[in-house]
């Protein structure tokens, strides 16, 4: 993989991991792929926490229309209640962790929002969260499909929650920090940045 360009090409992401975050740190232009098609089972709705009963997924639910639909256009699905579920799952995972209550009334002044569309509550949480750890990304959006320029790294693909879909990065190195139930359960590398921001609060950033 060629390191050396400055500019990358990442999906959207729902708290996404660890991993994600490294690149917003390191590429001086990160441009969001919003006319992809929705992928399943992926980070673009679905993120990892640490929880008493070990890893933990949390999916948020769309409409599925049966065609290929861009992702800026993929509805969430509120028919379900997720969002209690979701909540519920995050306080009992890091409500004893040194920052949530430092961070948590952030990330739901978010949820309490209706969003429409799965893109635009991502970004709403992307953009926080970088604020959050101090990153000034400078983040573009594509206004057509893969419409960045060259030469560029695309990681679309290569940051996925399946290992066989994982490709090689050799940028990324995961770092032990602590973690609520590290006793129970060891250290988990690359799960959703709360769990790194909830567990290290100022400090998360050195470890991206």
């Amino acid at each position: 993989m060629d390191t050396s360009t400055e500019r990358i090409l990442l999906s959207t992401a729902y708290h996404a991991p660890i991993q994600y975050f490294s690149k917003l740190r390191r590429y001086p232009q990160v441009y969001l792929e919003q006319w992809e098609s929705y992928q399943k089972q992926s980070y673009r709705n679905r993120c990892y926490i640490l929880s008493a009963n070990g890893v933990l997924p949390l999916t948020v639910p769309i409409v599925h229309t049966g065609e290929k639909t861009p992702i800026k256009n993929i509805r969430i699905d509120y028919t379900k209640r997720w969002k209690a579920m979701h909540l519920r799952a995050i306080e009992s995972a890091y409500r004893s962790s040194p920052f949530y209550l430092y961070y948590i009334d952030d990330f739901l002044a978010i949820y309490h929002n209706e969003y429409e569309y799965l893109w635009e509550m991502n970004l709403a949480f992307l953009q926080l969260t970088l604020q959050l750890l101090n990153i000034k990304a400078n983040l573009k959006i594509t206004e057509s499909y893969r419409e960045i320029p060259s030469p560029f790294l695309d990681f679309t693909h290569a940051i996925h929650p399946k290992n066989r879909f994982n490709q090689p990065d050799p940028t990324f190195v995961p770092r032990p920090y602590f973690q609520v139930f590290e006793k129970k359960f060891g250290f988990v590398p690359n799960l959703s940045i709360l769990d790194l921001l909830f567990n290290t609060g100022p400090e998360a950033i050195s470890w991206l």
